[in-house]
C-alpha cells in the first residue's frame, strides 16, 4: 500500500491540471503560432512558465485505484500487476483465469 500523502499529492495534480488545462493550451497555442511576432510568442512563454509546475499533465503520476501503487501499472485496467494477479486468483476478474501446463 502506497504512502497516503503520496495519493493525495498525485491526487492535487490531477485537479490542478483540470484547473489550468483551457489556459494552459490556450498559451502553449500562442507560442507554437509561427504567425505570431516572436516577443508575443516569448511573452507566452513566460506566462506559461508562471503557471504552477504540478498543473502541467506530465507531473501527473499513474498510480493502482486499489493500492496506489505508482509502478507496474496497466493503464487499460487502471491497477499494478499485483493487484491485477491478486483478483485474478479470488476469481474477481470475469474470464480471466491462471494459467498452467
Amino acid at each position: 500500500m502506497a504512502k497516503k500523502s503520496s495519493v493525495e499529492k498525485n491526487e492535487r495534480r490531477k485537479r490542478l491540471v483540470a484547473q489550468y488545462a483551457e489556459r494552459r493550451a490556450a498559451l502553449k497555442a500562442r507560442t507554437l503560432d509561427a504567425d505570431l511576432p516572436l516577443e508575443e510568442r516569448f511573452e507566452a512563454r513566460l506566462k506559461l512558465a508562471e503557471l504552477p509546475r504540478n498543473s502541467a499533465p506530465s507531473r501527473v503520476r499513474n498510480r493502482c485505484e486499489i493500492t496506489g501503487r505508482p509502478r507496474a501499472f496497466y493503464r487499460k485496467l487502471r491497477m499494478s500487476r499485483i493487484s491485477l494477479r491478486d483478483l485474478a486468483s479470488r476469481g474477481m476478474i470475469p474470464g480471466m483465469v491462471k494459467s498452467s501446463w
